[in-house]
């Protein structure tokens, strides 16, 4: 016969603890964790094309992971994804995949676009399993607050894929940031220029005036999903495209922000910003038909984030720049290199300053003041299988949700920015809303297609 007292005091102690790591906000998802010591991982992979291929190959090289199963909207990647792993349960629908798979399955990755990352995400945690999400972990503001809150209460292990934040460069600019080798921080320019990135990615719009046949390895309504129902068009929305759509992804800055973001955030310990403001692209603001539907080819973001034992002053200024924006040339005339780095992030300190290539190593600035100073060379680490061993129970995880979550709240503060450009807009993180512009708010949380609302939310 069960012992009722000593359920009663195991189910206390873990109230309690679940309302300690609510209490102070996002303590991190090694705070409560349902991993254990096993010896395998049973995965299943959402999202088996594209940047979903990457994701599940890096999984399967895990010598203790098995890929239990994998779901794909597209016929043509859930058979390029079986001929890899052939006995991988296969399926279309992912809410089919989590119910019939809810007992075979420890974990998911989840690699579709932005606009579904929330249901699916948010659908795992409630069934306790752990989340590896591609960034920017999702589409609207609400689903990154709610999201996060799921899964530091659920205690599941969680990373987001900015799979750079586990290479040497970052972690080696996080150190070199906390260790205040450059004194404190005073600005913080990011940015993005990628030049290829206009063409394959944002499109000028706007959106074709007529659909076209959807083709037969495609479901597009599973596609959609929570977006509204648009008619299918080829080459501007599926695989790659979407990400310049309004519906379905974040825009340039809400995807590349996430990586060029991390070890800033990480190393100044960041918190919620007060503020954000935008420039966009001007032809993009002069078109209605282009700035209700897709995102601007360019544009320059300003958060103000409040300060810290890491910066010089109360407050910090945080600039992003991307398409045809750029750090101003003082800014890169810092670095003596050509060209400038065309990703990257520079923090200018009182004795110097940092410049963080993307997916290279930091730089001390000016050189001659740090020739002397050896820079400290951590190693490389698998995003992917850092996420394993924290499942398994033999490691932390990089970018656990509890911190990628609040970074991810920011910079998709600054999309909403985008969509009000020129308007300085004040933030109540405590009451998600901007109080000094309520017309704003309705940019933090979209409405759901009929159908595909997600329970608790």
């Amino acid at each position: 016969m069960p012992n009722h007292k000593n359920s009663v005091s195991r189910r206390k102690f873990l109230d309690a603890i679940t309302t300690a790591a609510l209490a102070v906000p996002f303590l991190g998802n090694s705070a409560v964790s349902l991993a254990l010591p096993k010896k395998k991982l049973r995965h299943a992979s959402i999202g088996v094309g594209g940047m979903g291929g990457h994701d599940l190959k890096n999984f399967g090289q895990h010598p203790d992971v098995e890929v239990v199963a994998i779901c794909d909207v597209d016929e043509q990647n859930l058979s390029k994804a079986a001929e890899l792993f052939p006995r991988a349960r296969k399926y279309k629908d992912w809410r089919n995949l989590l119910e019939k798979e809810r007992n075979n399955i420890d974990s998911v990755n989840v690699s579709v676009p932005d606009h579904n990352h929330f249901a699916i995400a948010y659908q795992a945690i409630q069934f306790g399993k752990h989340v590896y999400c591609q960034k920017p972990l999702c589409h609207d503001v609400a689903e990154v607050r709610k999201l996060t809150e799921a899964a530091v209460k659920a205690g599941v292990v969680t990373q987001l894929g900015t799979q750079h934040a586990s290479g040497k460069g970052d972690r080696t600019a996080v150190q070199l940031i906390k260790d205040g080798i450059i004194g404190k921080i005073k600005h913080a320019y990011l940015c993005s220029n990628r030049p290829a990135a206009i063409e394959r990615y944002r499109l000028p719009g706007p959106r074709p005036l007529k659909g076209s046949e959807v083709p037969s390895h495609l479901d597009w309504n599973l596609w959609i999903g929570t977006a509204p129902m648009r008619p299918y068009a080829p080459n501007i929305y599926h695989p790659a495209i979407w990400r310049a759509w309004q519906d379905f992804g974040t825009g340039w800055s809400g995807d590349i922000g996430c990586h060029i973001f991390d070890a800033v955030w990480k190393g100044l310990d960041l918190k919620a910003p007060t503020s954000v403001m935008a420039r966009v692209q001007e032809s993009w603001r002069e078109s209605s038909e282009r700035n209700s539907d897709t995102w601007p080819q360019g544009d320059h973001i300003t958060w103000m984030f409040p300060g810290n034992e890491f910066t010089a002053a109360d407050m910090l200024p945080l600039e992003w720049f991307d398409g045809e924006f750029y750090p101003p040339w003082e800014i890169q005339a810092l670095f003596h290199g050509e060209p400038y780095p065309a990703e990257s992030a520079m923090l200018i300190g009182t004795e110097g300053a940092i410049l963080i290539p993307h997916k290279e190593m930091p730089v001390l600035l000016p050189e001659n003041k740090f020739k002397d100073y050896t820079i400290p060379s951590l190693d490389d680490r698998n995003h992917y299988h850092h996420f394993v061993e924290a499942c398994l129970g033999r490691d932390k995880t990089e970018s656990h949700f509890a911190q990628s979550g609040p970074m991810t709240e920011a910079i998709l503060l600054g999309t909403v920015a985008i969509r009000v450009p020129g308007k300085l807009l004040e933030w109540d993180a405590a009451k998600m809303q901007f109080p000094n512009f309520p017309t704003a708010n309705q940019y933090l949380q979209r409405e759901y297609r009929k159908g595909w609302g997600v329970d608790g939310f």
